[in-house]
């Protein structure tokens, strides 16, 4: 077996952005805008909050009602102190959901969720980076289990421009074990925990888990000596922290020129 472990290339990303925000002028400022009621987010924001207290960029959390959010995102959009937005999801409604994230600057988009948004999706870049660190070259047949805004669509879309073989399935995909069985590479991100089980991974299969905290890989998989596979906690979680703060200070150097 193969572990996929993001924690040391994650701290060495975070000392080089420690570097960089030594050499701006201005300190970048992330805007992370949550939904009153979201009170599972609470560990996600102590993350960046705590990544951005390291390396020196500010972080402020705003938690808004249904009613003030869009007005939040408009004013942060206008604030010239606000490097960079994210929306903390889930919102209460996924047409409130649809309204935010199209709402904010893409020029300020960091998280790279928008339509329009001047970034890679911070999820599809960090599983990526993961990969490229441990010398895994995309190859084969590569499955991707999940289909929302924050990890499926945006991998899928990036991976198939890029001409790979790709195909798209998620919980509801009627036989999901005869899709993943045949993948030299699978990417999951459902939400769904203990989703992939041992008897739907082939032989010498890359296998990288996009949803944490809860783990979408059966513990059982870890038994299997031939996979490449990514741990839990600890494979694409620190990644994703990381590849935000990166988008937050190219977005930084771009407003320094």
């Amino acid at each position: 077996m193969k572990l996929l472990d993001g924690r040391d290339i994650a701290q060495f990303i975070q000392q080089r952005h420690q570097q960089m925000v030594a050499g701006l002028a201005n300190q970048p400022r992330l805007a992370i805008i949550r939904s009153a009621d979201n009170e599972g987010a609470k560990r996600y924001l102590k993350l960046k909050s705590q990544y951005g207290e390291e390396i020196g960029a500010a972080v402020d959390v705003y938690a808004e009602q249904p009613g003030t959010l869009l007005g939040r995102i408009r004013q942060l959009n206008a604030d010239p102190r606000v490097t960079g937005i994210i929306i903390q999801l889930p919102l209460p409604s996924a047409e409130l959901t649809a309204q935010a994230v199209k709402a904010v600057d893409p020029a300020k988009d960091v998280d790279g969720l928008g339509p329009h948004s001047s970034f890679e999706t911070a999820t599809p870049k960090a599983a990526l980076w993961l990969l490229a660190s441990h010398n895994v070259d995309l190859r084969g047949r590569i499955v991707i289990v999940g289909q929302g805004r924050l990890v499926g669509k945006p991998l899928a879309d990036r991976l198939e421009a890029s001409g790979h073989e790709v195909v798209r399935v998620d919980i509801n995909t009627k036989d999901l074990r005869a899709e993943t069985i045949q993948a030299d590479m699978i990417f999951t991100g459902t939400g769904r925990p203990g989703l992939i089980k041992p008897n739907m991974v082939k032989e010498g299969a890359v296998v990288v888990d996009t949803g944490a905290p809860l783990g979408e890989l059966d513990p059982a998989l870890y038994d299997r000596d031939d996979l490449t596979i990514t741990p839990n906690p600890g494979g694409v979680g620190p990644m994703t922290v990381a590849s935000l703060f990166d988008n937050l200070l190219i977005a930084a150097q771009q407003r320094a020129k």
